[in-house]
């Protein structure tokens, strides 16, 4: 049995499946080692949230927010 996603939640997963490897891209790492940052320092908790908001921006500036969230909440990354 096939469920379809409504079309908010599609673009949801679409917009978190492109922006995650761009955040690993922009800050060269692995995808995985990108999600398991993202998950550790809130990253993905404010890309949950504000998904909305951040797929309408340059992309540049959804990874630049989402790097700083991180950082707000003890990440490293420059």
């Amino acid at each position: 049995m096939t469920t379809k996603l409504d079309k908010q939640t599609s673009d949801k997963v679409s917009f978190i499946t492109f922006i995650v490897p761009e955040f690993a891209s922009g800050y060269k790492m692995n995808v995985q080692k990108a999600y398991n940052y993202l998950k550790q320092y809130g990253g993905m908790d404010f890309l949950y949230k504000h998904w909305w908001a951040l797929h309408t921006d340059n992309p540049y500036y959804a990874i630049k927010d989402m790097a700083q969230v991180c950082r707000d909440n003890g990440g490293y990354l420059k």
